[in-house]
């Protein structure tokens, strides 16, 4: 809806470069924003501490492989951090530039530019809904592979193809980015034990490639065009690209597991599976089924 606004509403009668008819708008979303973090900030919302998230790794560690090791070696992390800020920047980068290719690729307005821009931001939402369709029946590491290659192939087509058929390509790109950030999120951090709310914040600290690629696309396209520009965005989608690969290959184990793992689920009578009354009420059940006395029961503890 953002681009359709834009360029029928708030820049319908006025010089595209003029903010004054935004403004309020901005400053509405400022305040807005504002009062959230107020909310959040009394709201008493429950805290999971370091030491929760470390012991639910380690009662996964049967079938993850986990073990306990400091922040320096969590590789994968590191790896994330650096495909997230690529891809947030490659993203931005052919988002800020998506209208002015469509004006020159298909000699159209820039009103128009802002239509096409519409539908290939549609296509994003539906590309969500697709991938959440998707990980009901799939690996997430996998989906995060087949949207990025989608990603890769439309982007490298997006610099030959000319007219329509060039917007279309940069189109379908917004279509296989829809979960690629989400799904890089929660990868990078699974299985991190007690370094969880770091790597978090890393990884959310990585958007600011997103200040970045924005302005090296910029650069190209004024000296060699929009086509080529998307060079860019190609190069950051190329480090992101390697992470799903690198997925797939070193950490597939590790992510199936905590995937098949209920640590965390509640079971039919309520109680937590990994909690200490969970594995006690295993046991005393386990030994009902034996039919054994309570004092066998302590002579087998």
């Amino acid at each position: 809806m953002a681009p359709l606004l834009a360029s029928r509403v708030f820049f319908k009668e006025t010089d595209p470069t003029d903010l004054a008819n935004v403004q309020w708008t901005y400053l509405g979303i400022a305040a807005f924003v504002i009062l959230l973090a107020i909310v959040f900030y009394f709201a008493p919302i429950p805290e999971v501490t370091d030491a929760d998230m470390a012991l639910q790794a380690e009662q996964c560690s049967g079938l993850t492989g986990y073990t306990e090791k400091p922040l320096r070696r969590q590789y994968k992390l590191f790896f994330g951090v650096a495909a997230q800020f690529c891809y947030v920047g490659a993203q931005v980068g052919v988002a800020a530039q998506f209208i002015k290719y469509s004006v020159e690729s298909a000699g159209i307005s820039d009103a128009a530019g802002s239509d096409r821009y519409a539908i290939g931001q549609g296509l994003f939402a539906i590309g969500r809904f697709a991938a959440a369709g998707l990980m009901m029946v799939m690996k997430p590491r996998w989906v995060l592979l087949i949207f990025m290659t989608g990603v890769m192939i439309f982007i490298a087509l997006s610099m030959g193809v000319k007219g329509e058929g060039g917007v279309a390509m940069l189109s379908l790109v917004l279509f296989f980015e829809s979960c690629v950030f989400p799904t890089i999120f929660t990868l990078s951090i699974r299985g991190l034990g007690r370094h969880t709310k770091r790597g978090s914040s890393w990884i959310v600290a990585a958007v600011s490639g997103g200040a970045l690629f924005p302005s090296l696309t910029g650069l190209v396209a004024d000296h060699k065009g929009y086509h080529i520009s998307m060079c860019v965005p190609l190069i950051g989608f190329a480090v992101a690209f390697a992470f799903p690969v690198y997925l797939n290959t070193v950490c597939a184990k590790e992510l199936d597991g905590f995937r098949e793992s209920k640590i965390g689920y509640h079971d039919e009578e309520g109680l937590a599976v990994g909690d200490i009354k969970y594995e006690e009420r295993r046991a005393s059940l386990v030994h009902e089924e034996k039919g054994m006395s309570p004092a066998e029961k302590e002579v087998s503890y």
